[in-house]
């Protein structure tokens, strides 16, 4: 089976395109968009992670080796779309349209991050595996019912390919051809459990022969194949013919998240394979005369300034409301709850 799923790329690790058709396709601006995108994410990723560290930040999911996926997808989408991402997909949420200060917000525990701007149709981090799939399916069912053009993609690691949720979406989107991608980021774990405990399968693509939909094994680590196969399930999805199940093989490089040790369970030469993706596009642009070293230290610049901004910004915010933790979660508070609430306000008051 995995003979009949190969991994499609457009270009090779050293910034070579394999596929010449392609090179119609590609030009300066949107290989710059890809690059600037990646930059910009990663150097928020890696803020995160600091930010954490020094006890500025809550527990935070890392996802640097997987920009490619992320923001290749999230450009192909329309400005209509839905998105409905995991607890790591805050690099296609960001590059979709997300803002920057409320992401770090989120991650500080802040209600106020799960909060998009006004317009953009961005669904809250599922923290729970897999329970975004079926909302996906149901936001872009009733885009079909109103007879909109718009359609939505479902981020998921391949942990969630054993969650009920992962069937019941693909199989109601197929019966009804739903206009939703599911996009599938495998970086071959689910926190310590690798995929062939996962499952017995050889690929994941090939889980969409169940649900008579089109399945396709892509390289994540090579932007322009998904940014072009991304494009083309939501071209699908919008002449009425369904769903796409896109596997994108990838690798996370750090941990799962900053309370993970993944040097417990992974070895280093499992990831030598994967070629950085951010690297990689930058052979291209020098390969095929898209290189500006000076509008490199421009990006570089720019989106640290706008990560310190942003940082500033999220620290200066006012001081969440301790209430909220208890209060809005029942029609009608339970007494343990409003026991907890005024031992904790008691706590407080005595700081």
């Amino acid at each position: 089976m995995e003979l009949d799923y190969p991994i499609k790329t457009v270009m090779d690790d050293e910034g070579f395109l394999i596929d010449s058709s392609y090179e119609e396709l590609i030009n300066d601006k949107l290989a710059k968009d890809l690059y600037y995108n990646m930059v910009r994410i990663r150097t928020f990723d890696r803020k995160a992670i600091n930010l954490q560290r020094q006890g500025r930040l809550g527990t935070y999911a890392p996802f640097e080796g997987q920009e490619a996926s992320q923001v290749g997808s999230a450009l192909a989408l329309g400005s209509d779309d839905w998105i409905f991402p995991t607890y790591r997909d805050h690099g296609a949420t960001l590059t979709y349209g997300a803002d920057m200060v409320r992401t770090y917000m989120y991650w500080n525990g802040r209600v106020e991050g799960c909060v998009p701007p006004k317009g953009k149709k961005i669904f809250p981090p599922a923290v729970p595996i897999a329970t975004q799939i079926p909302h996906a399916v149901g936001a872009a069912w009733a885009e079909k019912r109103k007879g909109t053009n718009n359609g939505a993609i479902t981020y998921f690691g391949d942990g969630a390919t054993s969650e009920g949720d992962f069937h019941e979406g693909l199989n109601f989107a197929s019966v009804f051809k739903v206009p939703v991608v599911f996009f599938n980021q495998n970086n071959g774990y689910a926190i310590s459990v690798p995929i062939e405990r996962q499952m017995n399968s050889a690929t994941i693509a090939q889980k969409s022969l169940a649900y008579g939909m089109p399945g396709i094994r892509i390289d994540g680590n090579d932007c322009f194949v998904v940014f072009f196969e991304t494009k083309k399930a939501f071209e699908f999805a919008r002449s009425g013919q369904g769903p796409t199940l896109i596997e994108a093989v990838t690798w996370r490089t750090g941990a799962h998240t900053t309370a993970d040790d993944p040097t417990k369970y992974r070895t280093e030469e499992q990831g030598a394979k994967f070629v950085d993706p951010l690297l990689r596009l930058e052979k291209f642009m020098k390969n095929y005369g898209y290189w500006d070293e000076e509008w490199k230290t421009e990006v570089r610049e720019q989106t640290e300034q706008e990560i310190e901004a942003a940082v500033i910004a999220m620290e200066q915010y006012p001081a969440a409301n301790a209430e909220d933790l208890f209060d809005n979660v029942f029609a009608e508070m339970p007494a343990q709850l409003a026991d907890q609430k005024e031992s904790y306000l008691e706590h407080l008051r005595g700081q």
